[in-house]
């Protein structure tokens, strides 16, 4: 049996003393024919085990509805550890934070606005009940008490980051246990007093989460619980990045030294990330300091492999260092993927967004602007529509508490942008037919850390022209879910928000970098695929296209500008740009 336990102040597996030395890699955040690859690579790298979130919300989208099928084919990711005979951490949720849409809370949760997150509220526990019981029975069979690779399980997480309702995370491990979880449970959170006091509960082995700093993180946790074993569950080796911000990196020395110097003193070591991968589709979160601050569509995280799973100086020395330190060979190296580029494609085709409202959606008529969970929207764009009656004298058109970003149209003309930052303004008069004035909103991520969780999309309380609040209103949910009935023709240049289809030629499928010079801000398909944002504010200037996105023969590619574009053209390069 290989149990993990807690025994003199050390971790035992089975009958023997452990150093896990360990990798985060996000299933969810990479197409299911990547698994087995990027597992090959943290078990050459000389790691031991690998660990992982589970985000609610890709696994139940829609309230009682449950997903385990292609990225969400958590088992199948689980059984290819297995045959690799690498350990598995699993982190179930509730909460999971990660850089992903509200830290995996499902955005179904914000149709009731009395509800409080991550505590003891009764109407936040029935559905935390409710996923729990599914996603546990579907990782009960892995455990090590039943013979699989499941070695311990994760309690909420950072909850110490958030608040201090003992009495939730005790339940949630109540429930974990009720639910048939026999594996070691454990709590992580950053090495503070604060932060320990409210993560951590009796009786379940606490871990830490920082960068650097390895002795003064264990001192602090000793003084919480003396004897403890020395776990760092998040050694931050790299970061991730926001919009219109520097891309992060961090010296493959240092990152190098910390490591060392943390396996020379015994601590068990969880990189999070060894592997980054990416935010495809909407599922990018955001974090809120100062403003609001949107992540990225690419999570490389500067990690030991890049987001196309290539080796990295990073990568090359810390196996160097866990070779010496285990004093064992390690597997051969696995190839890289080939990169290929594929060259200027050319986007003939297009049609305007205003021209197909109809085919995308169905309009909810309401004397409010409502946000996109009261319309049973989860992502993407959601447009507001009204016929302003005339004459008016000329005002700022206020948007109450807008998430995230709204492009102002009079009469299907663009008039500018009103986000949450609160750096621009629209202002106009109504002559005395009226105007019809359209506010097309994205949800740019819902936040996943911090005191602003709570993060419903949209307009969510009111718009105003001057003082006075606006009326009775046409709402469009724009999810972007399924383009394929849009109308699409020849040579035209549509105005405003747009769509534009191309077709470009593969002999062969590789991995590629999709680049698009001139364009704006938008959401790119590859054969249906949502590969995610772009933004010409960067930093990311590439989408990363995994080979099996594509196939041999005809593909098809579809853009969502919002803006404009400069040249209706696009370029598949071999190489990524991250900033």
């Amino acid at each position: 049996m290989r149990n993990l336990k807690v025994q003199d102040g050390k971790l035992w597996l089975g009958e023997k003393p452990i150093q896990l030395i360990s990798g985060a890699i996000h299933y969810f955040r990479m197409v299911p024919e990547q698994w087995k690859d990027r597992l090959e690579k943290l078990k050459a790298c000389g790691f031991n085990c690998v660990e992982f979130y589970i985000p609610w919300n890709l696994h139940e989208p829609k309230s009682g509805e449950y997903h385990f099928e292609g990225i969400a084919n958590v088992e199948r990711f689980i059984q290819l550890a297995d045959e690799l005979d690498l350990l598995v951490m699993v982190r179930p949720s509730p909460y999971i934070c990660a850089e992903w849409e509200f830290g995996g809370l499902p955005s179904w949760l914000l149709k009731d606005e009395n509800i409080r997150l991550r505590s003891s509220d009764p109407s936040f526990l029935k559905y935390v009940e409710r996923y729990l019981k599914v996603i546990l029975n579907v990782l009960k069979p892995y455990q090590s008490t039943n013979g699989g690779p499941i070695i311990a399980m994760q309690i909420e997480n950072e909850y110490g980051s958030y608040g201090t309702d003992q009495d939730y995370l005790k339940h949630v491990r109540d429930v974990m246990v009720d639910n048939g979880i026999e594996v070691l449970l454990f709590t992580s959170d950053g090495p503070t007093d604060a932060m320990l006091q409210g993560g951590t509960i009796d009786g379940t082995l606490a871990t830490l989460n920082f960068g650097s700093k390895s002795d003064e993180a264990f001192e602090k946790l000793e003084e919480f619980y003396p004897n403890s074993p020395k776990i760092c569950m998040e050694y931050w080796n790299g970061w991730f990045d926001h919009w219109g911000e520097e891309h992060h990196t961090r010296d493959y020395k240092d990152a190098a030294d910390t490591f060392k110097h943390m396996l020379e003193t015994g601590v068990s070591v969880n990189f999070y990330m060894f592997y980054g991968g990416t935010n495809f589709g909407f599922y990018n979160g955001a974090n809120f300091g100062e403003n609001y601050q949107p992540t990225i569509t690419s999570y490389d995280y500067d990690a030991p492999l890049t987001e196309a799973g290539d080796y990295t100086e990073k990568y090359h020395a810390i196996r160097e260092i866990i070779a010496n330190h285990t004093k064992k060979d390690l597997p051969l190296l696995p190839k890289e993927s080939t990169k290929k580029s594929y060259g200027k494609v050319e986007l003939h085709q297009s049609v305007g967004l205003f021209d197909v409202l109809p085919v995308l959606s169905t309009a909810f008529h309401s004397p409010d602007p409502l946000p996109m969970e009261k319309v049973d929207q989860d992502y993407g764009f959601i447009l507001y529509r009204k016929l302003v009656k005339g004459p008016r004298e000329k005002m700022v058109l206020q948007l109450q508490e807008v998430r995230d970003r709204a492009l102002i149209f009079l009469n299907n003309e663009y008039q500018g942008v009103i986000d949450r930052w609160g750096d621009s303004t629209v202002e106009f008069s109504v002559p005395k037919e009226g105007v019809l004035l359209d506010i097309l909103v994205e949800n740019m991520g819902r936040i996943n850390y911090g005191p602003k969780l709570k993060d419903p999309k949209g307009i969510t309380e009111g718009i105003r022209h001057g003082r006075q609040f606006l009326h009775n209103w046409d709402i469009y949910p724009l999810p972007l879910d399924n383009l394929s009935a849009l109308p699409f023709t020849k040579d035209e240049s549509p105005q405003g928000p747009a769509f534009y289809k191309g077709k470009f030629q593969v002999d062969e499928p590789h991995d590629t970098f999709l680049v698009l010079p001139g364009w704006k801000k938008g959401v790119v398909f590859v054969n249906g695929f949502n590969l995610g944002r772009y933004w010409e504010k960067g930093p990311q200037e590439t989408l990363y296209v995994p080979a099996s996105l594509l196939k041999t023969g005809d593909n098809d590619l579809k853009i969502f500008e919002v803006h404009e574009t400069k040249e209706k053209a696009v370029q598949f390069v071999d190489t990524p740009k991250l900033g």
